[in-house]
């Protein structure tokens, strides 16, 4: 197969994977052979081969074989070093040693930016305006202003749609920066791969070279000892150089359980944000701008009045979950060729209706575990510390947690006033017992299913 076959197959995966991932992942890739049903290519990094052998090696196979290749298995490897990056040999015994280069972009491949999440996609509302406002002045690229920004919150409120608002707005104001945003996992993936092949020193080299570094969802970290380890000297090495650092978890940094103290103590010194729940205001404003969107998409199509605020009232979950919702109302309306209307609506998302009608109250838990233990409520929420009470009071405390939005403080005042540094003691001690008692998960398991059927 030539270069030029190739070429026509790189065109091909444009269209397939998409500008920006062509651009990060395929475009770099160089044909080095293929014979015998293998096609090898050539990579910048070995993490670079990794990635790609894992998200776009079927897509190349494909098209290579759609191109008359003969191909069965794609492989990757390290390409040569470039000339320009070679130390030079010295001339003579006294010339100077010549200094280790910068690692070149081509070198931190992150994870692929979505261009759909950019700071004009963003609805900002009073649950989300700090997180937005803090995002913002990140993205500005001046001076650092408070270091790290830490944004926490749960599922599908937006804190990924903001790491990648602010490595846009960066990448597009100062493309002279090196911003470099990928996940924990990544991060703790890219490590071992280090260890492994004994480059760790290239490993702590390339972390150190970026000018901004953002990594999401550090909780995956939590009780990996040399992932922190490494995690902790990027970070002091990054905040020392005057380098901006972003971070997103789903809770605040004191509540990530098995996270080392210092790691801990490290996020909490720059500014903590959290991103609340959405309310009706914030859910109708992006309803509407997915509207908007839609009307070039599905040319004809009639929106009835009230659907929109319908849906926003009923629909509480999550941001994903209310997406999700209009874009099947508006592929099914478009199928079917009829109105969206208040009836259609009801009839498309029955199920999604259902399970967000399901609202669970801390004092329905409160009720079904005491029923549960056989004690009374008054003693559950009381200030007895009887081992008989204490026990079902951790348990209530952990089901409220996971199967209610309130906030820890919020919870405390709901068992007799308690700190919320109570309430997460409780919480955790059922994580921790969970694991090694059997009869206690079989409970949880029970009263989960009991408040949620």
């Amino acid at each position: 197969m030539t270069n030029e076959t190739w070429g026509q197959v790189r065109e091909e995966l444009i269209k397939r994977v998409g500008k920006n991932n062509y651009t990060t992942w395929i475009e770099p890739l160089k044909l080095s052979h293929l014979k015998n049903g293998v096609a090898r290519f050539e990579v910048p990094t070995i993490f670079f081969g990794d990635w790609v052998q894992r998200n776009y090696a079927d897509h190349i196979r494909t098209q290579l074989t759609s191109a008359g290749a003969l191909v069965d298995r794609v492989e990757f490897a390290v390409g040569a070093v470039k000339a320009d990056l070679r130390p030079q040999p010295a001339k003579a015994a006294a010339a100077p040693k010549p200094a280790r280069a910068r690692p070149s972009d081509e070198d931190l491949p992150g994870a692929p930016l979505d261009a759909r999440f950019t700071f004009d996609s963003f609805v900002v509302g009073k649950p989300n305006e700090l997180a937005h406002a803090a995002a913002r002045r990140v993205a500005e690229g001046g001076p650092v202003t408070f270091n790290p920004l830490f944004l926490y919150g749960g599922v599908g409120l937006g804190k990924t749609h903001l790491m990648h608002a602010i490595a846009h707005e960066l990448q597009s104001r100062r493309p002279e920066l090196r911003v470099l945003y990928l996940s924990a996992e990544q991060f703790m993936y890219r490590f071992v791969q280090a260890l492994r092949d004994r480059q760790v020193m290239d490993f702590k080299e390339l972390f150190r070279s970026v000018d901004v570094l953002m990594v999401d969802d550090v909780q995956f970290i939590a009780g990996k000892d040399s992932t922190q380890e490494e995690f902790f000297h990027t970070f002091n090495a990054l905040v020392d150089a005057n380098k901006q650092i972003v971070i997103s978890a789903d809770r605040a940094p004191g509540e990530i359980k098995d996270l080392e103290e210092r790691i801990k103590s490290r996020l909490q010194c720059g500014l903590v944000v959290d991103l609340h729940p959405t309310d009706y205001e914030l859910r109708l404003g992006i309803l509407q701008q997915k509207v908007d969107h839609y009307r070039n998409q599905y040319r004809g199509l009639v929106l009835a009045d009230g659907v929109l605020e319908f849906l926003a009232h009923r629909i509480t979950t999550n941001v994903r979950v209310l997406e999700g919702a209009l874009t099947r109302l508006f592929a099914f309306a478009s199928l079917v060729g009829r109105e969206i209307t208040l009836d259609l609506a009801q009839d498309c998302l029955a199920d999604i209706l259902r399970s967000s009608d399901r609202k669970l109250s801390i004092e329905e838990i409160q009720r079904k575990v005491a029923e549960h233990y056989n004690v009374r409520l008054s003693d559950l929420i009381g200030p007895k510390r009887l081992r008989t009470i204490a026990r079902p009071r951790q348990v209530a405390m952990y089901l409220s947690k996971q199967l209610t939005p309130r906030s820890l403080p919020e919870i405390g005042r709901r068992f007799g006033g308690r700190d919320h540094t109570t309430i997460m003691h409780g919480v955790r001690k059922i994580e921790e017992l969970m694991t090694t008692d059997s009869q206690l998960a079989d409970d949880l398991q029970l009263l989960r299913r009991l408040l949620q059927g």
